[in-house]
């Protein structure tokens, strides 16, 4: 009879020591505020939601401490178990990480640990999960990514300045990031080694495993571009910017049972469901088992720019089933040409249209998403990074729903309403087919493809998060690539797409 063996617990370690000098900062660069939020609260964020990982600890710069508490106790991190100082050094940082970990440990019991830079906020999941599934094999694992560019090694000589040495091949060169995960025992026992040698010091863990326990293997794990370090000046606005265009994948429904499950009983109102995605969502929602009140101008007659159109719709669908838990609004129009030679009449209809209605929606939602911890979710465009010639208005209203967005979903986070924003790719809809003709067949999104990612955001944890809905995708149309590959291929979509 085999005997089951638990799987050992596995602890994120945060090392947050960093003073900030480098990026011309007064506070510990890991408090800076990136899209929003502290920096190492974006990091807290994604080891949060990570299921492969049990708790966390942060080692924070001295005299910092109650700050991370603060941002702790304001997120409602659960898995955060203890924020303890740093030393002055990584290593004693390290060591000190170790020591916490020990303690409640069984004797001969081992666990897992990831030691993360806190001012690497954009880590994906995907990381953290393939170094958990790595240490089910190996004692050490890093995370690199291949070197982009030529490293060369130098040598100064006086006054003359520096010199080239040798050029490594580029092929074997990796660039090494964070996490860097190992078996506690392994990690425990190297710095007992190493606290052996009077010259030990280490900017790494892994480096102090190749030197003081060379028989044990370090296993690399691909890491991501977008893992980038805030370091310098610069990558505080690279990092900014990156956040703006991040966008995430649907989790996916395992079965159609999940679907009724998870609808039957619930209330949806979409706007703009008279036609296209919006129509799709309130037919695919309803046939799950959702009460759905599918609105639209064509329909039964409701006018998003009006307001109190928008109360007496939700207030309807509030009397008739006691409750709301989902707000969908599509409705939009598409007005090309040049602003100068625009009408006041069509510009005012672009801006009650496409930006104030969903504020509108957004205000008269609130106390009922607010009952059921709900979800509010809204639409962009792909030309919402970059606006273009002849779509000025369209695009500066589209980008006005992704900071909506993510400003909604931070104000409403605490009452545990839920705010999203789907991107989708060039969609064969009335509205896209009204302003520019029929289009070859297949270089369109499918709505459905659309509606299906969307009823997935729906049914998600996801709050604040832009998801692009993409044509390669065979699955649902949603993006399944790396951060960086998604964000960069994105932006060249972008060129085109509305």
């Amino acid at each position: 009879m085999s005997q089951h063996i638990a799987k050992p617990r596995t602890t994120a370690v945060i090392l947050a020591g960093g003073t900030g000098q480098r990026v011309g900062l007064s506070i510990p660069k890991q408090l800076l505020k990136i899209a929003g939020k502290a920096v190492i609260e974006h990091t807290l964020t994604t080891f949060e939601n990570t299921d492969s990982i049990d708790d966390i600890i942060v080692l924070m710069a001295p005299g910092y401490v109650p700050d991370i508490e603060k941002i702790v106790a304001k997120a409602g991190f659960k898995k955060v178990s203890k924020v303890i100082e740093g030393g002055s050094t990584r290593n004693e940082t390290t060591e000190r990480a170790i020591a916490a970990l020990g303690e409640g440990l069984a004797e001969g019991e081992d666990a897992n640990v990831l030691f993360h830079d806190a001012v690497r906020p954009l880590l994906s999941q995907r990381v953290i999960d393939d170094c958990v599934v790595a240490l089910e094999r190996y004692q050490a694992v890093d995370v690199a990514i291949p070197s982009a560019d030529t490293i060369i090694v130098t040598r100064t000589h006086g006054e003359d300045g520096e010199f080239i040495t040798e050029i490594p091949d580029r092929s074997r060169l990796r660039r090494g990031q964070t996490p860097q995960a190992f078996k506690l025992s392994t990690i425990k026992r190297a710095y007992e080694v190493a606290a052996g040698d009077p010259n030990f010091q280490a900017t790494d863990d892994c480096s102090v495993v190749l030197k003081y326990l060379p028989d044990v293997p370090i296993h690399v794990v691909a890491g991501d571009e977008y893992n980038m370090k805030v370091t310098q000046p610069v990558d505080v606005f690279i990092a900014d910017k990156l956040f703006q265009l991040a966008s995430t994948a649907a989790p996916e429904q395992v079965s159609e049972e999940a679907y009724r499950e998870l609808l039957t009983g619930k209330t949806m109102v979409v706007f703009g469901g008279s036609y296209g995605i919006g129509k799709d969502i309130a037919e695919l929602a309803e046939s799950y088992g959702a009460k759905v009140y599918a609105l639209g101008r064509s329909t039964t007659g409701t006018h998003v720019e009006n307001p109190e159109e928008v109360d007496d719709a939700l207030s309807k669908a509030y009397a008739e089933t006691g409750r709301i838990d989902y707000v969908v609004n599509t409705a939009g129009v598409l007005r090309i040409g040049k602003l100068a030679e625009t009408d006041n009449a069509t510009i005012e209809e672009a801006l009650k249209v496409n930006y104030l209605a969903p504020v509108q929606i957004a205000r008269s939602s609130y106390k009922y998403l607010s009952e059921t911890k709900g979800q509010l979710l809204l639409y962009t465009s792909s030309s919402y990074t970059r606006g273009r010639a002849e779509y000025s208005l369209y695009s500066s209203t589209k980008a006005a729903m992704v900071n909506l967005t993510q400003a909604l979903s931070d104000e409403w986070a605490g009452d545990g309403v839920r705010v999203n924003c789907i991107n989708p790719e060039r969609t064969a809809t009335p509205m896209r087919t009204k302003a520019f003709g029929q289009e070859p067949s297949g270089s369109l999104l499918s709505s459905e493809a659309v509606a299906r990612t969307s009823l997935d955001v729906l049914l998600s944890e996801l709050t604040g998060h832009v998801i692009d809905v993409r044509q390669q995708d065979p699955t649902a149309g949603a993006a399944r690539a790396s951060g960086f590959e998604q964000a960069l291929a994105t932006v060249l979509d972008r060129q085109d797409g509305v």
